[in-house]
This record gives C-alpha cells, sequence and structure tokens, in this order.
C-alpha cells in the first residue's frame, strides 16, 4: 500500500523525493501516537479513553490538514489508525505495521532512482511545443485565412492546457535543476503574457479586409521575422538543452509603424501592431530568462551554470 501512495499519480524523482520524505515524518508521527495507544490500553485497560485520545489527534491532524503540512498531518492519522487498529492490538503487530510502512517508503524511493523520470525534461519539451505552436499560430494569423471563433477557442485551448501542464511541473523541475522556483515563475509569466498577447491579436486581426491583412501582414514583417525566429530559437534550445538555439534569433526590430517605403500605418491598424510590439518584447524577455541558465538544461548543468555564476 505505502508503495502504491507513494509512486503512483507522484511521476517525477522530484515529487517523489519530497512525498515520501513528509510521508516517512508523518508515518514516524502516527506510529508513535498509535504505540501509545496500544501502551496505554494494555496498562489501564480503558477502551473509552483510547478511543477519546484517538479522537483528539485524528482532530489535530485534521487541523493542520489544510495547511502546508496537510500531507504529513492526513498520513499521521492514517497511521495512528492502522497501527492502534481499536486499541487492544497486540505491541509486536503495531510494531510491525510502521516496519511495513517504512519498507515500503524504501522500496519507493529505490525505484524512483532506479528508473527515474524526471519533470525537467517534460517542462522542457512541453514549452518547447508550445513555443512552436505559438510561432505558426502567429504566422497564420498574419497570413492564413482568418480563424473563425470556434478554431480560436480550439487553438487557445490548447494552447492554455499544455500551460497548466507546465505549472505543475515546476516545482519537481526546480528540485530536480536546483533552478530558484522565482525564475521558472518569471518564465511561466512570459508565457502566459505571450498567449495573452497572441490571442488578442487574433481576435482583432478576425475584424480585418482582405485588403488590411495584406497591409497589416507588410508593416509587420519585421516584427513577424524577429518573433518567430526568437521562439523557434527558444524551442530549439530546450529540446536539444544547448545554447546555439537561444542565439539563434534576429535583431529586435525598432520601433516603427511606417513601411520600408516610409509610408505611415492606417489608423485603424494602430492597436494591432501595438499588440504585435508587445508581442515581440515580450518574447525577446523570454529569451532572456532562459539565456540566464547560459543553455544548462540538463539536470547538473543549472546546477554547475549557477556556482560558476557566484
Amino acid at each position: 500500500m505505502t508503495v502504491l501512495v507513494v509512486i503512483g499519480g507522484l511521476q517525477h524523482v522530484g515529487t517523489i523525493r519530497k512525498k515520501a520524505a513528509e510521508r516517512a515524518v508523518g508515518t514516524m508521527i502516527g506510529a508513535t501516537a498509535g504505540l501509545l495507544c496500544i501502551v496505554q490500553q494494555s496498562i489501564i485497560g480503558s477502551l473509552a479513553l483510547t478511543y477519546v485520545l484517538m479522537s483528539v489527534f485524528a482532530g489535530v491532524c485534521a487541523f493542520y490538514a489544510i495547511g502546508r503540512t496537510g500531507y504529513m498531518a492526513l498520513l499521521a492519522a492514517i497511521t495512528l489508525c492502522i497501527v492502534a487498529g481499536h486499541g487492544d492490538n497486540p505491541i509486536d503487530v503495531g510494531l510491525w505495521r510502521t516496519a511495513n510502512v517504512m519498507i515500503g517508503i524504501v522500496i519507493a524511493l529505490v525505484f524512483s532512482f532506479t528508473l527515474p523520470l524526471h519533470a525537467t525534461f517534460s517542462w522542457r519539451y512541453g514549452l518547447a511545443g508550445n513555443l512552436r505552436k505559438g510561432a505558426r499560430l502567429y504566422r497564420g494569423i498574419l497570413h492564413g485565412e482568418p480563424l473563425t471563433a470556434a478554431q480560436q477557442i480550439a487553438a487557445f485551448a490548447d494552447l492554455s492546457n499544455g500551460l497548466v501542464t507546465l505549472r505543475a511541473l515546476m516545482p519537481s523541475t526546480s528540485k530536480e535543476t536546483g533552478a530558484p522556483l522565482y525564475i521558472l515563475e518569471d518564465i511561466q509569466r512570459e508565457h502566459r503574457t505571450i498567449l495573452s498577447a497572441l490571442e488578442m491579436l487574433a481576435a482583432a486581426s478576425a475584424s480585418f479586409t482582405g485588403e488590411q491583412r495584406a497591409l497589416f501582414a507588410v508593416y509587420c514583417h519585421p516584427l513577424e521575422r524577429y518573433t518567430r525566429a526568437t521562439m523557434i530559437g527558444m524551442a530549439i534550445a530546450l529540446r536539444s538543452g544547448k545554447v546555439t538555439g537561444l542565439s539563434y534569433a534576429a535583431t529586435a526590430p525598432g520601433a516603427s509603424n511606417h513601411d520600408a517605403d516610409g509610408r505611415a500605418l492606417p489608423e485603424e491598424l494602430d492597436g494591432p501592431y501595438w499588440l504585435a510590439q508587445r508581442l515581440a518584447e515580450r518574447v525577446g524577455r523570454l529569451r532572456e530568462l532562459l539565456s540566464g541558465f547560459n543553455g544548462c538544461w540538463n539536470l547538473d548543468g543549472v546546477k554547475r551554470a549557477m556556482r560558476e555564476g557566484e
């Protein structure tokens, strides 16, 4: 049971280690309380007192179960019931039940080290996939057929699902690589901002006429070239774990609402063009955050790069 509880649903090494440590602490607290209940029952012989003590302990665990120590508190209460039973278990039965739980934790840790599945790779590949999808969607917004409302909902629902999945991987990625969690939070924030800018740009371009769409694509060509090249470059770096992908990006274009011949952008396109500029800025910012790790996205690479930086 312990092996299944510790490993089941905890797919990554960083999470398994954390949960196993919490389970060990919670188990020892609950086992100690359960053994004390058995000792009390054998000495005093009051079953009512045993039930009262178990109820009080369970109530305390329930109080702490809503906080940061919730997993440990929950396991402590469960282990109390397993070890103590009705309070009339022999002491050796309680000790063996405690030993069984601890052995299960050890087995789970052995499996996590023998057949590891690292959140870092899932996080890298997931972010790379979303960046490629975003670059492809950006090209479609400027040059493809206008997206219908249903197509927009489906496309951005897919990107949002990827964003949510990455959020769940961040704590384990931080533990596996040694990368500070606040940096991963910054990356997640920029990722979310990029998707929001793309969604607003898609909504704005849906109302363009054919002539406006063609004209907007001409004015946005430098921004599009920079944005897409940077997004694809980041995807390459994340997939390969090499810094060369982060260096593959065009020079950021200067702020201008004129085309190559000096003609000003029509007033009705000012808003969407402003969105395209902000999108390019946020993509550049995300690239800076990723390059801050010196492209070392292997498990030991981040720790080594941070030590060298210090």
